[in-house]
Protein backbone atom coordinates (compact mmCIF):
# COMPACT_ATOMS: atom_id res chain seq x y z
CA UNK A 1 0.00 0.00 0.00
CA UNK A 2 1.41 3.32 -0.67
CA UNK A 3 0.30 6.59 0.64
CA UNK A 4 1.23 10.19 -0.10
CA UNK A 5 5.04 10.56 0.57
CA UNK A 6 6.77 13.75 2.09
CA UNK A 7 10.24 14.92 1.30
CA UNK A 8 12.04 17.82 2.72
CA UNK A 9 15.51 18.54 0.71
CA UNK A 10 16.26 19.50 4.94
CA UNK A 11 14.38 18.48 7.25
CA UNK A 12 15.65 20.70 10.10
CA UNK A 13 14.56 24.25 8.29
CA UNK A 14 10.98 21.86 7.79
CA UNK A 15 10.47 21.41 11.48
CA UNK A 16 11.63 25.05 12.54
CA UNK A 17 9.20 26.21 10.19
CA UNK A 18 6.80 23.93 11.33
CA UNK A 19 7.35 25.13 15.20
CA UNK A 20 7.01 28.69 14.33
CA UNK A 21 3.53 28.26 12.41
CA UNK A 22 2.47 26.20 15.14
CA UNK A 23 3.72 29.03 17.93
CA UNK A 24 1.58 31.86 15.65
CA UNK A 25 -1.41 30.08 15.12
CA UNK A 26 -0.92 29.74 18.77
CA UNK A 27 -0.80 33.48 19.58
CA UNK A 28 -3.45 34.13 17.00
CA UNK A 29 -5.85 31.83 18.70
CA UNK A 30 -9.84 33.19 19.27
CA UNK A 31 -9.57 34.01 22.78
CA UNK A 32 -6.07 35.32 22.62
CA UNK A 33 -7.31 37.98 20.00
CA UNK A 34 -10.47 38.44 22.18
CA UNK A 35 -8.44 38.92 25.23
CA UNK A 36 -5.90 41.41 23.90
CA UNK A 37 -8.47 43.29 22.31
CA UNK A 38 -10.09 44.03 25.14
CA UNK A 39 -7.22 44.44 27.49
CA UNK A 40 -6.02 47.21 24.70
CA UNK A 41 -9.36 48.78 25.00
CA UNK A 42 -9.06 48.27 28.95
CA UNK A 43 -5.54 50.32 29.24
CA UNK A 44 -6.31 52.97 26.82
CA UNK A 45 -10.12 53.70 29.15
CA UNK A 46 -7.87 53.51 32.01
CA UNK A 47 -5.33 56.21 30.74
CA UNK A 48 -8.18 58.26 28.97
CA UNK A 49 -9.87 58.68 32.23
CA UNK A 50 -6.49 59.25 34.34
CA UNK A 51 -5.99 62.35 32.05
CA UNK A 52 -9.56 63.67 32.20
CA UNK A 53 -10.75 62.51 28.86
CA UNK A 54 -14.18 61.36 29.49
CA UNK A 55 -15.54 61.03 26.13
CA UNK A 56 -12.81 58.47 25.54
CA UNK A 57 -12.78 56.75 28.76
CA UNK A 58 -16.25 55.23 29.08
CA UNK A 59 -16.94 53.76 26.20
CA UNK A 60 -13.43 52.35 26.17
CA UNK A 61 -13.53 50.94 29.72
CA UNK A 62 -17.23 49.96 29.36
CA UNK A 63 -16.94 47.91 26.13
CA UNK A 64 -12.51 47.13 26.78
CA UNK A 65 -13.42 45.77 30.42
CA UNK A 66 -16.08 42.72 29.61
CA UNK A 67 -14.20 41.70 26.72
CA UNK A 68 -10.99 41.30 28.46
CA UNK A 69 -12.93 39.26 31.10
CA UNK A 70 -15.02 36.97 28.22
CA UNK A 71 -11.74 36.62 26.71
CA UNK A 72 -10.01 34.95 29.97
CA UNK A 73 -12.88 32.85 30.13
CA UNK A 74 -12.61 31.49 26.76
CA UNK A 75 -9.17 30.54 27.25
CA UNK A 76 -9.73 28.40 30.40
CA UNK A 77 -12.22 26.16 27.75
CA UNK A 78 -9.96 26.63 24.81
CA UNK A 79 -8.99 23.44 22.95
CA UNK A 80 -6.31 23.80 20.15
CA UNK A 81 -5.93 22.35 16.77
CA UNK A 82 -5.16 19.11 16.07
CA UNK A 83 -1.49 19.27 14.12
CA UNK A 84 -1.91 18.48 10.60
CA UNK A 85 0.44 16.84 9.12
CA UNK A 86 1.65 16.33 5.18
CA UNK A 87 1.90 17.89 1.89
CA UNK A 88 -1.64 16.31 0.97
CA UNK A 89 -4.76 18.66 0.98
CA UNK A 90 -8.64 17.21 0.49
CA UNK A 91 -9.36 20.88 -0.16
CA UNK A 92 -9.53 20.78 -3.86
CA UNK A 93 -10.01 17.35 -4.46
CA UNK A 94 -12.90 14.56 -4.94
CA UNK A 95 -12.41 13.13 -1.39
CA UNK A 96 -15.52 12.24 0.71
CA UNK A 97 -17.27 15.28 2.39
CA UNK A 98 -17.17 13.62 5.46
CA UNK A 99 -13.58 13.19 5.77
CA UNK A 100 -13.11 17.13 4.56
CA UNK A 101 -15.48 17.61 7.55
CA UNK A 102 -13.47 15.58 9.97
CA UNK A 103 -10.64 17.01 8.85
CA UNK A 104 -11.92 20.54 9.16
CA UNK A 105 -13.33 19.98 12.55
CA UNK A 106 -9.97 18.79 14.21
CA UNK A 107 -8.00 21.28 12.95
CA UNK A 108 -9.68 24.06 14.27
CA UNK A 109 -10.22 25.75 17.69
CA UNK A 110 -12.69 24.63 19.59
CA UNK A 111 -14.41 25.57 22.90
CA UNK A 112 -16.25 23.81 25.64
CA UNK A 113 -14.77 20.39 24.20
CA UNK A 114 -12.16 18.31 26.64
CA UNK A 115 -11.07 16.33 23.39
CA UNK A 116 -11.61 16.72 19.42
CA UNK A 117 -14.18 14.26 18.50
CA UNK A 118 -15.78 13.96 21.65
CA UNK A 119 -19.31 12.99 20.67
CA UNK A 120 -18.11 10.71 18.49
CA UNK A 121 -15.74 8.59 20.79
CA UNK A 122 -18.47 8.87 23.30
CA UNK A 123 -21.39 7.21 20.74
CA UNK A 124 -18.43 5.04 20.07
CA UNK A 125 -18.18 4.18 23.66
CA UNK A 126 -14.04 5.49 23.41
CA UNK A 127 -14.35 8.12 25.64
CA UNK A 128 -13.31 8.68 29.66
CA UNK A 129 -14.68 11.37 31.08
CA UNK A 130 -11.61 12.21 33.71
CA UNK A 131 -8.97 11.05 31.10
CA UNK A 132 -10.29 11.10 27.87
CA UNK A 133 -8.21 10.21 24.77
CA UNK A 134 -6.31 13.12 23.04
CA UNK A 135 -6.11 13.24 19.13
CA UNK A 136 -2.68 14.96 18.74
CA UNK A 137 -2.20 14.67 14.67
CA UNK A 138 -4.03 14.57 11.23
CA UNK A 139 -2.98 13.36 7.90
CA UNK A 140 -4.57 13.39 4.59
CA UNK A 141 -4.02 10.00 2.63
CA UNK A 142 -4.48 9.78 -0.87
CA UNK A 143 -3.86 6.04 -1.76
CA UNK A 144 -4.28 4.34 -5.19
CA UNK A 145 -7.59 2.88 -3.58
CA UNK A 146 -8.90 6.58 -2.67
CA UNK A 147 -8.68 8.79 0.13
CA UNK A 148 -8.52 8.10 3.77
CA UNK A 149 -6.96 9.75 7.16
CA UNK A 150 -4.39 8.57 9.80
CA UNK A 151 -5.09 9.65 13.31
CA UNK A 152 -3.00 9.82 15.90
CA UNK A 153 -4.11 10.05 19.69
CA UNK A 154 -2.95 9.55 22.66
CA UNK A 155 -5.14 7.08 24.33
CA UNK A 156 -5.35 8.04 28.11
CA UNK A 157 -7.59 6.18 29.83
CA UNK A 158 -9.14 3.90 27.42
CA UNK A 159 -7.04 0.74 26.57
CA UNK A 160 -5.87 -0.75 23.54
CA UNK A 161 -7.73 -3.23 23.85
CA UNK A 162 -10.76 -1.79 23.63
CA UNK A 163 -10.23 0.47 20.59
CA UNK A 164 -9.29 -2.95 18.74
CA UNK A 165 -13.15 -4.29 19.81
CA UNK A 166 -14.29 -1.37 18.32
CA UNK A 167 -12.26 -1.63 15.07
CA UNK A 168 -14.52 -2.79 12.72
CA UNK A 169 -17.07 0.08 13.59
CA UNK A 170 -14.27 2.65 13.29
CA UNK A 171 -14.02 1.68 9.53
CA UNK A 172 -17.41 2.92 8.64
CA UNK A 173 -18.16 5.04 11.21
CA UNK A 174 -16.57 8.17 9.95
CA UNK A 175 -17.32 8.04 6.28
CA UNK A 176 -18.72 4.99 3.78
CA UNK A 177 -15.86 2.72 2.07
CA UNK A 178 -13.28 2.56 4.54
CA UNK A 179 -11.41 -0.17 6.93
CA UNK A 180 -9.84 0.73 10.12
CA UNK A 181 -6.17 -0.48 11.10
CA UNK A 182 -5.00 0.39 14.22
CA UNK A 183 -1.39 0.43 15.14
CA UNK A 184 -0.09 0.89 18.80
CA UNK A 185 3.10 3.10 17.69
CA UNK A 186 3.93 2.74 21.92
CA UNK A 187 2.02 1.70 25.38
CA UNK A 188 0.35 5.48 25.15
CA UNK A 189 -0.23 5.91 21.87
CA UNK A 190 -1.91 4.53 18.60
CA UNK A 191 -2.62 5.45 14.63
CA UNK A 192 -5.84 4.62 13.64
CA UNK A 193 -5.78 4.58 9.98
CA UNK A 194 -9.01 5.15 7.70
CA UNK A 195 -8.26 3.50 4.12
CA UNK A 196 -10.52 2.95 1.30
CA UNK A 197 -12.01 -0.40 1.28
CA UNK A 198 -11.18 -2.35 -2.41
CA UNK A 199 -15.00 -3.21 -2.89
CA UNK A 200 -16.81 -0.09 -0.96
CA UNK A 201 -20.16 0.28 -3.23
CA UNK A 202 -22.16 -1.67 -0.99
CA UNK A 203 -20.49 -0.36 2.76
CA UNK A 204 -23.02 1.94 4.87
CA UNK A 205 -22.49 4.71 7.43
CA UNK A 206 -22.71 4.59 10.58
CA UNK A 207 -24.96 6.63 12.62
CA UNK A 208 -22.93 9.31 14.32
CA UNK A 209 -22.88 12.54 15.88
CA UNK A 210 -19.08 14.65 14.88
Amino acid sequence: MIVGTRQCPNPSLKDLFNRKSDAMKALLSPANIITVTGGVLTVIGAIAYATGAANLSVPTLFYGFPIFLGGLALKTSELPPAKKIGVQSFANSNAPDELKKLVGDVTRWRYGQKAHLESSLQVLDLWDSDNPPELIQIEELDTPAGFGVSLKFKIAGVPLEKWNEKQERLGRFFAKGLSAEIISSSPENLDLMLLPKKNSSDSKVDTKDT
